[in-house]
């Protein structure tokens, strides 16, 4: 993590958010893409701190998967590790645009893994 480069020498923080809608691009055969059935999505953000990609060869060589990324490709939005039966993270604020009856894809996510890794528990309390 990292704060965003044109802040870094901001002292007066006020109003130097990444504030709103964003849009961001999900690669390829992901878990992201799956989960939110495009390739484009647009996402609500309020923070001041980004990836810091002095790190991303290195994360991506250890396994990271950069899902989620700005047009430009130089924002990582979400990352996720195909090893992990559910890990996936995102720059934005998903509790944004979930609600009850509508939750977001990365929390129907989750609640789907969970089910999935309870189901083989419940069977051997059988």
């Amino acid at each position: 993590v990292a704060l965003m480069s044109e802040q870094e020498k901001v002292e007066d923080m006020g109003g130097t958010m990444r504030l709103g809608s964003y849009e961001c691009n999900l690669q390829p055969g992901t878990l992201a893409e799956r989960l939110y059935n495009s390739n484009v999505i647009h996402e609500r953000h309020r923070h001041r701190y980004e990836f810091n990609n002095n790190y991303r060869q290195l994360l991506q060589e250890k396994g990271l998967v950069l899902s989620g990324l700005s047009p430009d490709g130089k924002l990582v939005e979400i990352v996720e590790c195909p090893s992990h039966p559910y890990f996936i993270a995102s720059q934005f604020h998903p509790e944004f645009k979930s609600r009850p009856e509508n939750p977001h894809p990365l929390f129907r996510g989750l609640i789907e893994a969970a089910l999935k890794l309870s189901k083989p528990a419940a069977e051997a309390a059988v």
